[in-house]
């Protein structure tokens, strides 16, 4: 009877078949943008007329920064950021507010835009008290 026990809790002769065949990936997490590219995107401010022009986000250090560029011209916000990583680089954050563009001499310009950061001074300032 005691040779029916053991029987019973011996080791099978062959091991289980794993369910996963390969082994799992490394998980590798991600805490910084991408490297930058070899080649970094050259941003394409030209046109011949005001169609030409749109306002994309190039990007800065900071994060978010629209301009005005050519329609077709490639943009890396997410590049220029790992690159003024990498760089060691900061910018003063803050974007001009577009509200349209032009083109202007063959170069894709701003139309009717603001600067955030800096306020017209009126002509009779108000006395600080």
């Amino acid at each position: 009877m005691l040779f029916a026990l053991t029987a019973c809790t011996a080791p099978a002769a062959t091991a289980p078949v794993s369910a996963q065949s390969t082994p799992p990936a490394a998980v590798t997490e991600q805490t910084s943008p991408a490297r930058p590219a070899s080649t970094p995107v050259v941003v394409d401010s030209s046109c011949k007329v005001d169609a030409d022009c749109t306002v994309k986000n190039v990007g800065n250090c900071c994060g978010y920064y629209p301009a005005c560029v050519n329609v077709n011209s490639p943009t890396d916000p997410a590049g220029v950021q790992a690159s003024c990583q990498a760089k060691g680089m900061m910018s003063v954050c803050g974007f001009p507010e577009i509200q349209g563009c032009s083109c202007v001499q063959g170069k894709c310009a701003a139309a009717g835009s603001s600067n955030p950061l800096r306020q017209p001074m009126s002509e009779n300032p108000a006395p600080v008290r």
